[in-house]
């Protein structure tokens, strides 16, 4: 059985993200969005999410690049002068590990994203973190800690299959991978234990920013039996802190093309969100 998460990430940075993530639902195969709860447009996302009732929404937990929800004073050492999120992620990956006062305003900072999440009224379908930081074993026990609070029933695992990309288009053997699938691994099994479903395989690592219309379908062409995740970053155009060099419209395009539902049917994948198939 072959069963797909096509997900849009950063849902409520901008509104030309939210917009794409409409588009892409309605007019294209997006079946999930990870909301950003202290993004710039967060509230127009929420108001868009609820008029979408088969667009199943996660929290996208944002700790780097990023606004607290909390005050900044209440988190000082996971910020900077500006009150964002600290962009040095190994050394503040280091102080969350080693320093019991950060730890506290770690926890305290998920804690009230979960919150914010919480008080849209919208469904929690997954959990994931922005840049992949829960593979930060801290941040992950604190995600797991408040996914049982709040039914969370699926989340992201960063493990990206080589093999299936290679049928897609020839390329070199990652060091980043090969640095990461032990941590992931380890990650997923802890999501599993927790009652938490992970897909099998998750796609998106190597494409970030270049999910080309191309690249999508070779993925669906090539899935592998199990639950997988596709992500994406779709937008209409440029918006306050996007990153350089990402086809934010090619992945919008990517997204609506009208032959991708036909394609879906052929191969015999079904598509949804967490809530479809954690249970079955």
């Amino acid at each position: 059985m072959k069963q797909l998460i096509v997900t849009a990430d950063d849902f409520g940075a901008a509104t030309q993200v939210n917009e794409a993530v409409e588009r892409g639902h309605r007019n294209g195969i997006l079946s999930a969005a990870s909301l950003m709860v202290a993004g710039a447009a967060a509230r127009d996302a929420v108001a868009r999410a609820k008029t979408m009732p088969k667009l199943r929404v996660g929290l996208h937990l944002v700790l780097v690049d990023g606004k607290p929800v909390l005050p900044a004073k209440a988190v000082p050492d996971l910020v900077d002068s500006s009150g964002y999120f600290r962009t040095d992620m190994a050394r503040a990956g280091a102080a969350m590990f080693f320093l019991p006062k950060v730890r506290a305003q770690l926890a305290a900072e998920v804690a009230a994203q979960f919150e914010a999440f919480a008080a849209t009224g919208l469904a929690l379908d997954h959990v994931n973190a922005h840049k992949h930081f829960h593979l930060h074993p801290t941040i992950a026990a604190l995600m797991i800690a408040n996914a049982a609070a709040h039914g969370v029933k699926g989340a992201r695992v960063p493990l990206e299959p080589q093999d299936v990309l290679g049928r897609i288009e020839p390329r070199k053997a990652s060091a980043v991978v090969a640095l990461t699938t032990p941590f992931a691994k380890s990650l997923r099994r802890r999501f599993r234990r927790a009652g938490i479903a992970a897909p099998d395989q998750v796609f998106g690592l190597a494409w970030s920013g270049a999910m080309t219309g191309k690249r999508l379908a070779g993925l669906i062409r090539h899935l592998p039996e199990g639950l997988s995740e596709i992500y994406t970053h779709p937008a209409t155009g440029p918006y306050a802190g996007s990153a350089p060099g990402y086809q934010y419209q090619g992945e919008l395009a990517a997204l609506t093309d009208p032959l991708l539902p036909g394609l879906l049917a052929d191969q015999g994948v079904t598509s949804g969100g967490f809530a479809d198939f954690s249970c079955k």
